[in-house]
């Protein structure tokens, strides 16, 4: 079981499930905390993560992925590495991609069953391809792969190309070939050439898209084998049928179009993605196409006997011939060919056609031999050639790069589209094809990527609080590009008018040319609730609507104050609230307020008109003789728990003690008295 993955990738990619699983990557599901937006995190498996090679192909494909920006294209976000220790503790880099998350399903899943899809949706799908290879090819960048597993059909029925610029190099020995400087790509998919371990370009994978239009069409590819070698072999050597001989229903048309697509010599395909597409575009509204008739190509076809000696040649060990045998030694075995017979020998046009032929067959023979001789080489162990470290020029100076890589041992190739980098110099060596580190064979090619400088800035701090004509310009001259969105944001901070918000966010860094979306202020969302006393309802709402607050519940309260004005209010003038907020408010009902007499009798006179007056009533006091103590409330008129009108008048009785001065005294005394006698009883 993998080891489990990091919980957050540079402090904002949460890496949720895994989702897919291939040769070299395993991609998550993951969530970006800082845009809040679900994303794809694809990285490479961590037992290859301290292989140079796939370092050196994974990080390629991120590059060449991240340099597209097409509606056919998944997009790529960000790259970066997560640093982990191995069982041992040693610290391992493990580069991810953060890609776009398209929800949907491969054309793969579409088409597993070996059912055709409708002509129409198969000519929408390969549009949808060829427009992503139209944009990639004139950005110098081929893909190499396209098959159906790499076309994703998101559910609102787009059209999405994966995995640009990746070099897989992992076997399936049963559809996928791929050895360093060969075999790139999946066998069933394969163009001639890279059968043959050529360079490829951009007929190449109009080939590749051609047999997924093929298989679209009628639920099988045009060629099928036991093996790689031998679908390769196909690939190479055969013509595959009209796809109107497995379902009757297709046009002509489309016929023409498919074995366009699928010549041998690149020279006879589509010159680019988008002849292929107007040709397409042109069968969907039932016009003619200028591709030949479909019978045109059979000549191409190797004579009986070419053919088997052609297929003896690519699926023998071949220990006698080497992949790397000189040409010499490849052109006299071709010689070996069989004649070529007619029943017209004096026609002059089939003496043409029979030498065509054999020099097609020949060169077929020679490819093929080639590619027998790699098979050989790779499960023969063959003794592989002089090789030697690919040296570390990055951060070099072209000058020095050269001399250093020549001395090595290796030719000197440099890349004419540079890249941007912002750890390396502009104008210094910002990578190598292939990687530093790398063991190659002495005298290949390596090919050398130069800087052109930092791809990211940093946007200024102080952007928020500028004015928009402001901000606008600190933002041009930095390369990137200003979008005002016309929503606002409430701020506390910011006066209204002026940037309030940016996305991204101030101080984020952005790849040059990014487009950076600016907020202004609408001002603060907090408002003071305004005075009301002695409004009407109606004039309290709309005093409340002109500060964007709301009049909330309406009582009726007894007051002496002109009816039907507001007296109370909650919350209180001058209370700091948001907009939107609901004020209630008390009305007069024009009657004078009543209180109720509270309990006195017992306590003193002072504490008794404290309470009264503060109930907005009127004292007056009366001593009267007692036995209790002087200042103790003896009684109160209108009674205690009466409900009277406010500033109604009170009357206390207070005692004002005994009617000798001693009368504390004589009290004592004859209590005792009494007690003592009462007791002696």
């Amino acid at each position: 079981m993998a080891e489990p993955m990091a919980h957050r990738l540079a402090g904002r990619y949460e890496v949720r499930s895994l989702i897919g699983r291939g040769g070299m990557a395993e991609v998550h599901l993951g969530f970006d905390t800082r845009l809040s937006r679900v994303v794809a995190i694809k990285m490479l498996r961590r037992d290859l993560a301290q292989d140079s090679i796939f370092q050196a192909r994974f990080r390629r494909e991120a590059q060449s992925a991240a340099s597209l920006n097409h509606p056919n294209i998944v997009a790529v976000y960000d790259t970066g590495e997560e640093i982990i220790e191995d069982a041992t503790g040693r610290s391992i880099a493990v580069p991810y991609i953060v890609m776009e998350y398209v929800e949907g399903h491969t054309v793969k899943d579409l088409i597993s069953d070996g059912t055709a899809v409708p002509i129409n949706e198969a000519i929408e799908i390969v549009s949808g391809v060829l427009s992503a290879l139209q944009y990639s090819h004139a950005n110098h960048l081929v893909h190499r792969d396209i098959k159906p597993g790499n076309i994703m059909l998101t559910s609102d029925g787009k059209v999405k190309v994966m995995d640009f610029g990746i070099a897989r190099a992992l076997t399936d020995s049963q559809a996928t070939m791929t050895q360093t400087n060969a075999v790139v790509g999946t066998a069933q998919y394969l163009s001639p050439e890279q059968a043959r371990g050529e360079a490829v370009d951009a007929r190449s994978d109009l080939y590749s898209t051609g047999v997924v239009l093929f298989e679209l069409l009628t639920g099988r590819p045009p060629f099928k084998g036991d093996s790689a070698v031998a679908v390769a072999y196909q690939h190479v050597e055969q013509i595959p049928p009209t796809p109107s001989s497995i379902l009757s229903d297709i046009p002509d048309s489309l016929d023409r179009v498919v074995l366009k697509a699928l010549a041998k010599n690149r020279e006879e395909r589509y010159p680019s993605a988008a002849a292929m597409l107007a040709d397409l575009q042109r069968v969907a509204r039932g016009l003619d196409v200028g591709a030949p008739p479909a019978d045109s190509w059979a000549t191409e076809v190797l004579p009986a006997a070419g053919m088997a000696s052609a297929r003896t040649a690519a699926t023998a060990p071949m220990a006698a011939v080497p992949s790397h045998a000189p040409a010499a030694a490849m052109a006299a075995t071709s010689t070996s060919l069989p004649a070529v017979t007619t029943d017209d020998s004096t026609n002059e046009a089939a003496k043409s056609r029979r030498r065509r032929t054999a020099i097609i067959a020949s060169v077929l023979l020679i490819a093929l031999l080639l590619i027998g001789g790699s098979v050989w080489a790779l499960t023969r162990g063959a003794a592989e050639p002089e090789s030697n470290a690919v040296p570390n020029v990055v951060g070099l100076t072209q000058a020095e790069a050269k001399t250093q890589i020549e001395q090595a041992g290796f030719t000197w190739e440099l890349n004419p589209d540079k890249v941007a980098s912002d750890t390396v110099a502009e104008g210094s060596v910002a990578s190598t094809d292939p990687a530093a580190g790398t063991q190659a064979e002495k005298g290949a090619t390596v090919r050398v990527t130069i800087s052109s400088g930092p791809d990211s800035v940093t946007l200024p701090d102080n952007l928020v609080g500028m004015s928009p004509d402001d901000a606008r310009k600190a933002i041009e001259a930095l390369g990137l590009k200003w979008e005002l969105d016309a929503s606002k944001v409430a701020s506390d901070t910011v006066p209204e008018g002026k940037v309030a918000q940016t996305n991204p966010s101030p101080g984020s860094k952005v790849k040059a040319g990014q487009t950076i979306r600016a907020y202004l202020s609408s001002g603060s969302d907090q408002v003071d609730v305004p005075d009301l006393s002695g409004m009407t309802q109606d004039q309290a709402r709309s005093t409340l609507k002109g500060v964007g607050l709301e009049l909330g519940n309406v009582t009726s309260v007894d007051s002496e104050k002109e009816k039907d004005r507001i007296v109370e209010q909650d919350p209180a003038t001058g209370t700091k609230v948001k907009k939107g907020t609901t004020v209630g408010v008390s009305i007069s009902s024009g009657k004078p307020a009543q209180v109720e007499i509270p309990t006195v009798v017992g306590i003193g006179r002072d504490d008794a008109e404290a309470q009264l007056k503060a109930l907005g009533l009127t004292v007056t006091v009366e001593e009267v003789a007692g036995n209790q103590p002087a200042g103790q409330v003896l009684s109160v008129e209108p009674g205690e728990g009466s409900k009277v009108e406010k500033n109604s008048t009170v009357k206390l009785k207070v005692s004002k003690g005994g009617q000798t001065g001693n009368n504390g005294g004589n009290n004592n005394g004859n209590n005792n008295g009494n007690n003592n006698g009462n007791g002696g009883h």
